[in-house]
């Protein structure tokens, strides 16, 4: 009876509705729309089936490359140089710091070092929705605010970078008839980021360029689109990271038109509301709440551990290079919402860790990680917003 049109207008107009309802309680509308994906999928009403899912892959390729490109946008080298060193020593200190302590914890709760290593390199991940709304909510300005935005862009592109190495790793651990060589655990890795960049900064020139011509607002959108499928679409043909070439073709143009880039990213707000909608609600229906008792003390370890490390990781990162005391005591409360890229990269494993190579142990990390990260999303998205607009307020940069 269900058409795939049929069953996309309908997930995306309960997926609106869903949003609304958790809006009415101060949570975040992305929250709605995976908790309305967990009702429509197979745990609860079952008509989400997996199959569907699988045939979706277009939605979730359309919602990954906007949703890059959009955060690329933000690492404008102006605003990152004017707020010093410090910002690179944070970045990678608090990326670092949640990608380790959340690959220890879960190698001692599991045992297993493949999944341990791809929740670790997810966990580095920042959410830029939730905290840019909640920083537009309060009319947030300050040193702290400026550091947050920048920090958020600097670790997701780290998240990228360590997904690389660790799916490499896990790759060679799972694959019994291929040897764990240097080769392919580094080497591999740096070719696709390596070609990623080339990619996204290739095509982010041409778009530079391109844009100064157009005066039309559709058109923008029509280019603006276009740039991004096709840039997407070349990383795919090479087998580079499409999330990274995507970032780097935000963060090219950003830093090559600064005049112009905000008109740019503006032209995707008519659009992309629906896409990413559809894209949060498609990712909740691929919980299995069957797996509740397994996942929720596995599920508590990643949480803990991945907030220590990013905390921790902000206070080791701030005292080194000598940050701000605010941004040293209150930036790690604003980075731990994580829906996005995060959910974006589960969807991604399951691409990467098929059965047909990997066998029941792909699988069975495909069918973890996902479970993992929309199990503990849901905390995230509920404390993190929260604990962001505390930071902003406790270091006195709220002008609502």
């Amino acid at each position: 009876m269900f058409n795939i049109l049929l069953s996309l207008g309908i997930v995306s107009l309960l997926g609106l509705i869903s949003g609304k309802l958790v809006n009415r309680i101060k949570v975040p509308a992305v929250a709605g729309y995976v908790l309305i994906g967990v009702i429509l999928g197979g745990s609860v009403i079952g008509w989400l089936k997996p199959q569907f899912l699988d045939s979706l892959g277009l939605i979730n390729e359309l919602a990954l490359g906007f949703i890059a490109f959009t955060i690329g946008a933000e690492m404008e080298w102006g605003l990152i140089k004017k707020l010093g060193a410090g910002i690179i020593s944070i970045g990678i200190a608090e990326a670092f710091g949640a990608f380790a302590l959340v690959s220890i914890g879960m190698y001692l709760r599991t045992g297993k070092l493949p999944l341990a290593l791809i929740l670790g390199s997810v966990a580095s991940a920042t959410a830029p929705a939730a905290t840019m709304m909640v920083l537009q909510e309060v009319r947030a300005k300050g040193v702290l605010t400026s550091t947050l935005i920048a920090i958020i862009a600097i670790d997701d592109a780290i998240a990228l970078i360590l997904y690389g190495f660790a799916s490499s790793i896990a790759k060679s651990l799972l694959d019994a008839h291929a040897a764990v060589s240097l080769m392919k655990m580094f080497v591999n890795p740096m070719v696709e980021i390596l070609g990623a960049l080339a990619v996204g900064i290739s095509i982010g020139y041409l778009l530079s360029y391109a844009v100064k011509k157009v005066t039309l607002s559709n058109d923008l959108i029509i280019l603006v689109v276009s740039v991004v499928l096709i840039n997407s679409g070349l990383a795919q043909v090479f087998h580079f990271s499409e999330l990274l070439a995507d970032m780097a073709l935000g963060a090219t143009l950003v830093n090559k038109v600064p005049g112009l880039s905000r008109r740019v990213v503006s032209s995707l707000e008519p659009i992309t509301p629906a896409i990413y909608c559809m894209f949060f609600v498609l990712a909740g229906a691929r919980l299995q709440l069957n797996l509740i008792t397994q996942i929720g003390l596995l599920g508590l370890v990643y949480v803990l551990t991945r907030i220590e490390g990013k905390v921790g990781g902000v206070y080791v990162g701030a005292t080194l290079s000598h940050s701000p005391a605010v941004v040293r005591k209150y930036l790690g409360f604003g980075l731990l919402s994580q829906i996005g890229v995060a959910v974006g990269l589960a969807i991604i494993v399951a691409h990467d860790f098929p059965a047909a190579v990997y066998g029941e142990a792909g699988a069975q990390l495909s069918l973890w990680v996902i479970n993992v990260l929309l199990f503990t999303t849901i905390i995230t998205e509920i404390i993190g917003p929260m604990l962001t607009k505390y930071a902003i307020i406790k270091a006195g940069e709220s002008k609502a």
